[in-house]
């Protein structure tokens, strides 16, 4: 009889523990830590340098309230999910140096993203943007801002007051010119505004004097302007799948391009898919000193 219960004892205890291993699997570990009564700072993650959070790819349409109350985070990772909204309670993280909501379906941002004094790096890339608050341009320590892949057409003017931003993308929006305000930006290194509805560049492109890696693919741009020629800190430049049929004879300016590059990550002169007059194709073909002698030579006759 003993033998028995035991043995019926051990069958029930089996199932059980499955069934507990089974519904475990169902929790993040942040769902785990609010059902079980721990606090939500557990999960915090400690480096070095930074404390961080991440909620990626866990399909929200919402943010749990619980991170509000994490005024510790400097890293927040919300990216790819199915977040509408971001909640002006974002403006009480005021520690926040990098924040990332890349891969959402965000309409808008809130006026109290001004409060992130921290801020230097956003990634709001992959959302459905229309515009952009005038009040983020009071994050000055901001480095870093990639909005690519979303639906803007303009910035504010105020963004001329990022004075620190260095690295800036656009691409994949409907701009038809680039804004006056990115002109400003005097320690601007990256600009990709590729993938846009660009048919010029501003003559305004010489202030850049800093820009090293500039992409303008995909656009529709007519003509290669004489003043990109006076950016001689460039390394990449990416005018492919253009309409550009003219070169300027300045271009041997830009000295720190050392090749005509094909491979997309190459630094260079990416000039391809554009309908080059003759005899430039073949003289791309041949390599930039080839080029830049003609242009040179041409200039002279």
């Amino acid at each position: 009889m003993g033998a028995r219960q035991s043995r019926a004892s051990s069958k029930d205890k089996g199932p059980k523990r499955m069934l507990f291993t089974g519904r475990r699997q169902k929790f993040s570990p942040w769902d785990d830590a609010l059902l079980s009564g721990r606090d939500p700072r557990s999960l915090l993650k400690r480096g070095m340098h930074h404390v961080s959070f991440s909620l990626v790819t866990r399909g929200m349409t919402d943010i749990p309230d619980f991170l509000w109350g994490l005024s510790e985070v400097q890293k927040l990772n919300l990216s790819h999910n199915q977040l509408r909204v971001l909640p002006p309670e974002v403006g009480k993280l005021t520690r926040i140096v990098v924040l990332n909501l890349c891969g959402n379906r965000l309409k808008s941002l809130p006026r109290e993203v001004s409060l992130l004094q921290c801020l230097k790096v956003l990634f709001v890339n992959m959302n459905c943007l229309t515009e952009v608050p005038a009040e983020l341009s009071l994050c000055r320590k901001l480095e870093v801002l990639s909005l690519s892949h979303n639906c803007l057409s303009q910035l504010p003017a105020c963004f001329a007051d990022l004075s620190r931003l260095r690295k800036l993308n656009l691409s994949n929006n409907f701009f038809a010119h680039i804004p006056m305000c990115v002109f400003s930006l005097k320690e601007l290194i990256f600009l990709h505004v590729g993938s846009n509805r660009l048919e010029n560049i501003a003559e305004s492109i010489q202030h850049l004097a800093s820009l090293q890696i500039f992409i303008a693919e995909g656009n529709n741009i007519h003509s290669f302007p004489r003043s990109l020629c006076l950016v001689t800190s460039l390394e990449l430049l990416n005018l492919n799948n253009n309409d550009i049929q003219i070169l300027p004879s300045e271009l041997h300016l830009l000295c720190r391009l050392v090749r005509i590059a094909w491979n997309p990550m190459d630094k260079g002169l990416h000039i391809s898919h554009n309908p080059l007059s003759k005899p430039l194709p073949e003289l791309v073909e041949g390599g930039l000193e080839m080029l830049f002698g003609y242009l040179k030579d041409k200039k002279h006759t």
